[in-house]
């Protein structure tokens, strides 16, 4: 491990300024690669009894016209016609399956990025409900500068704002710092689980929570049909639980991470998770890692991260890195599950992984931001 700290001591002072912008743990970096070194056998699955959810554990979104959707809304309005909303992006992410650039930035409709459909979403509330919700994206190492630079003078530190999400550095298998062939060490994330630490460190939710914040609604930046709806926060807040999960019906391959009961409680785990003993196919739905919580309850958590061994490859060489995840939440605030629409204009799922997924959605997303007021026809 000397090694590996007289390394970190020398590392270019453009990187320690990268490293230190993005709370970067050199503690825990180095616990992590002293489990490598030691050759600690890598196992990333739970320990425990596994069975597949209960029939009502998850719980049908309601049409929109029954009595139940309505009394859902009616509560969701209320509440961000008062504020008490605030809406998480996460916007971490580079598509490199469309050419390795920030995807936020990327149009997904012709004229209209990301980024700028959900700028138009936060209007779209405002004329609604007569108050914007705080917006606030969760940024990389690999995306911030764009994003900053993209939104411009409209960032006001509140209502608007950007904060970034922890950076690492890749080791080698062996547990030793990964260096490229520049002789230059390679950055990650550690993944959506930097969502807890990093929202807290940026002091928004403890001055949303002075003004009177009660929600925070959490997902993909790049799934525009997970809106900040007043029927989902109606609901959220009829359960009174810290939590909700929404999860949409598998469809052809799906895969994704799935709500399993681990030792009489539900939590959602990802297939990488499950022991070979436990087929996913017994669960037909899957989360799409959009989730609202109870603001208090996020600022006053306590809990131990697990940090996943992942093996990856930068070139052909190969390297490890250490990753969270934000479903590790449902393992310690109580969760409700919910099964919400993805087909139609009431569809809050429209994933998009690389161009020729998003050219065959675009009417999709079209129909989707039209019947939710976001754009004219």
């Amino acid at each position: 491990m000397s090694n590996l700290s007289s390394q970190l001591e020398n590392l270019s002072a453009g990187t320690k300024a990268v490293l230190g912008a993005n709370h970067f743990d050199r503690a825990r970096f180095l616990r992590l690669a002293e489990r490598l070194r030691r050759g600690d056998p890598v196992d990333n699955h739970v320990k425990g009894q596994l069975r597949a959810p209960n029939p009502g554990d998850v719980l049908e979104f309601p049409a929109e016209d029954s009595a139940r959707y309505r009394e859902y809304r009616a509560l969701g309005a209320d509440a961000l016609r008062k504020g008490e909303c605030a809406f998480v992006l996460l916007a971490g992410g580079m598509a490199t399956r469309m050419g390795g650039v920030v995807k936020a930035l990327v149009e997904a409709l012709p004229g209209q990025t990301f980024l700028e459909l959900r700028l138009l979403e936060m209007a779209a509330l405002k004329r609604q409900f007569g108050k914007q919700p705080p917006l606030w994206l969760m940024t990389s190492y690999a995306t911030d500068e764009s994003i900053r630079a993209a939104l411009g003078p409209r960032q006001d530190g509140h209502t608007l704002a950007v904060f970034p999400q922890h950076v690492s550095l890749r080791l080698t298998p062996r547990g030793e710092l990964f260096l490229d062939e520049a002789g230059e060490p390679s950055l990650h994330a550690h993944g959506h689980g930097d969502f807890l630490d990093s929202v807290r460190q940026s002091g928004f939710l403890d001055r949303f929570l002075a003004e009177g914040g009660k929600s925070v609604m959490v997902t993909n930046l790049d799934n525009l049909g997970a809106s900040l709806d007043p029927a989902v926060v109606g609901f959220h807040l009829a359960h009174g639980a810290p939590c909700t999960c929404e999860v949409v019906e598998k469809v052809g391959s799906d895969r994704g991470g799935i709500p399993v009961e681990l030792d009489g409680k539900l939590v959602v785990l990802e297939e990488f998770r499950l022991p070979e003993t436990f087929d996913p196919r017994v669960v037909n739905v899957f989360n799409v890692n959009t989730f609202c919580f109870d603001a208090r309850a996020l600022a006053d958590l306590k809990m131990e991260w697990t940090y996943f061994t992942v093996e990856k490859k930068v070139g052909a060489a190969p390297v490890i890195q250490f990753e969270r995840l934000i479903n590790e939440l449902t393992f310690t605030l109580e969760t409700r599950y919910l099964k919400v629409p993805r087909e139609g204009g009431a569809s809050r799922f429209l994933p998009v992984k690389d161009l020729a997924e998003l050219e065959t959605r675009q009417s999709e997303i079209r129909d989707v931001l039209v019947a939710r007021s976001v754009l004219d026809r």
